[in-house]
């Protein structure tokens, strides 16, 4: 089993991103370690799809610096982050429902067979290599690469996605809610999955708003609130009603409480 180090793989220093003088992060750091998995958390509005966005290189930061194994880096697309070994699978594993399995694995990459005007998409040899990766997760239900994507589960579309990206050398592994559109069973699968990239040495970004599947799976967790983080604690430092309470803004209700109870008691005084 692959261990974390203690040098990150992944960093985000003091990054803001201003939309027209909106801010959509404001001055949020973080840092990614291979071997761990860290759960960005927050409910809708939080700022996770601008920070995944900033991540994967479809956004720069409007301040702030990302790094890379200690060295500061701009990524210029998300062709230019994936290069370097960010991987992205968004909640339905960013597949395409009308492609076979083989195909979709390899699109982009595709392997080919025969020489000069001859040469094609080596079709068997696809689909025996994403069967192959996906049983390796355990979607031993998929047994055929010419399958279309459409015809799996979420959780086995996920796998595939995941799949993919560790056979091509993925490094950081970002997850854009995994599990929100699926069900127990194939919930704790995929939560599996991910438990196996992470001992292969992979650094996995769980961006997610389920706190029981984050504890399940999670070292590290950030808390997101309106673009700032809001906490930053390692597994256990923190418990699930903390958590949830912050999410969703515990401290801005308890406020609310005790005025609502000082008004009450003045009433009561005036009566």
């Amino acid at each position: 089993m692959a261990k974390s180090t203690s040098k990150p793989i992944f960093s985000l220093k003091n990054v803001t991103k201003d939309f027209a003088g909106y801010k959509a992060l404001n001055d949020v750091s973080l840092e990614v370690y291979p071997g761990q998995v860290l759960c960005l958390l927050g409910d809708n509005g939080a700022g996770k799809s601008t920070l995944i966005k900033v991540l994967s290189g479809f956004h720069k930061p409007t301040e702030g610096t990302v790094q890379w194994e200690g060295e500061n880096v701009e990524f210029k697309s998300p062709k230019d982050a994936n290069d370097r070994g960010v991987a992205t699978v968004h909640q339905f594993g960013g597949t395409f429902p009308l492609m076979s399995v083989g195909r979709s694995f390899f699109v982009g990459l595709e392997p080919t067979k025969g020489w000069g005007p001859f040469k094609r998409f080596d079709k068997k040899y696809a689909n025996q290599v994403a069967v192959r990766e996906m049983q390796a997760l355990g979607i031993t239900r998929v047994t055929d690469g010419e399958r279309l994507i459409g015809s799996l589960s979420g959780g086995e579309r996920q796998a595939s996605a995941i799949a993919r990206a560790v056979h091509f050398g993925a490094k950081v592994l970002i997850l854009d809610e995994p599990t929100a559109a699926l069900g127990v069973k194939e919930a704790t699968h995929v939560l599996r999955i991910i438990m196996q990239a992470k001992h292969k040495g992979i650094a996995v970004i769980l961006v997610t708003h389920n706190v029981s599947h984050a504890l399940t799976v999670g070292d590290h967790f950030a808390v997101l609130i309106r673009g700032e983080k809001a906490d930053d604690f390692k597994k256990g430092e923190r418990t699930r009603e903390q958590i949830t309470d912050l999410m969703a803004g515990g401290e801005a209700m308890a406020e609310l409480e005790n005025e609502l109870n000082t008004l009450t008691g003045t009433i009561n005084q005036i009566h």
